[in-house]
């Protein structure tokens, strides 16, 4: 096959053409310069966009409240079924599509989720707690009570919402194939939610009483009755790195308990201010009690 080994100031062949066919390649690229387009440019805003430092909101009380900006750990445990896992405590993560970033700098709808190594806030991983009825005030968040959680992702002009649907063979998780959890911009039946304690021999008397603050709890999805899961032994190629799938699907141990895959936290931010979170303080044990108070004593604005 035959290949041009000379330049285009070696004047044979379409010499000429090949100039011109430079002069627009360079000013293709300097108008793409100029306007920001190009894709190192594109990648720069995006991490700038998702990774942009966020405050959380403190807990004065040790509960959780509407319009409360929080995280969403499962803390860490010994992954005991697989071999290969992610350690450490996972925040639950937005995931855009990469090409599509690339492609435009407003985030594809719906944009998948992950679990990262990751204990600093920043725009992809902090939530916003959300009532289902548009009254956001500071209200305590209360077991049994549907709630929304919402994410700008450094974007103040638009909200994502954490939803999932029933697994269809056209949708489902990436590596599992279970029920998928996405983000979209709809507030539907798709995105609500509710929390519930660990231990089901106490949750039925814990409905009503409110969600504390960086304690262990359970969030089902209100339709479909399944339990947030992260699957540190299924792995993702995200943008960010390496990271673990999360999906909509209740794991239970022998004794029909919800296993630590379905545990999270609801993170707050640390008064003190030695660090972000409230991850680095003493964190109260799995089977603690001492959550579920008489409700009849608490506050019921």
């Amino acid at each position: 096959m035959a290949q041009n080994l000379y330049s285009p100031r070696v004047r044979i062949g379409n010499w000429n053409e090949d100039i011109y066919l430079e002069e627009e390649r360079l000013k293709d690229f300097i108008r793409k310069r100029d306007e920001g387009e190009l894709l190192i440019q594109r990648s720069r805003r995006l991490k700038k966009t998702l990774l942009r430092p966020m405050q959380l909101s403190v807990s004065e009380d040790g509960y959780v409240h509407y319009s409360d900006k929080v995280m969403l750990v499962n803390p860490d445990y010994p992954e005991k079924e697989a071999d290969v896992f992610l350690a450490g405590d996972l925040a639950l993560s937005m995931t855009p599509d990469e090409i599509h970033a690339h492609l435009r700098d407003e985030l594809q709808v719906p944009c998948g989720l992950s679990a990262a190594q990751t204990r600093v806030p920043v725009s992809r991983n902090t939530f916003t707690i959300l009532s289902m009825d548009g009254n956001n005030t500071r209200r305590v968040l209360r077991y049994g009570q549907d709630f929304c959680l919402g994410i700008t992702a450094g974007s103040e002009n638009k909200m994502l919402y954490l939803s999932s649907d029933h697994r269809t063979f056209l949708k489902s998780a990436q590596r599992s194939w279970l029920q998928e959890v996405y983000l979209t911009d709809e507030v539907s039946y798709r995105s609500c939610w509710q929390a519930a304690l660990p231990d089901p021999q106490l949750r039925l008397e814990s409905e009503g009483c409110p969600v504390p603050a960086n304690a262990r709890v359970i969030i089902t999805h209100s339709h479909t009755n399944r339990r947030l899961a992260a699957h540190r032994h299924l792995f993702l190629r995200t943008y960010f790195g390496k990271e673990a799938e999360v999906a909509a699907h209740t794991h239970l141990d022998p004794h029909r308990v919800e296993k630590p895959r379905n545990h999270w936290m609801l993170v707050t931010g640390n008064p003190r201010g030695d660090s972000p979170t409230m991850l680095d303080l003493h964190r109260p044990l799995a089977g603690d009690t001492r959550a579920v108070e008489p409700c009849t004593s608490l506050n019921t604005q």
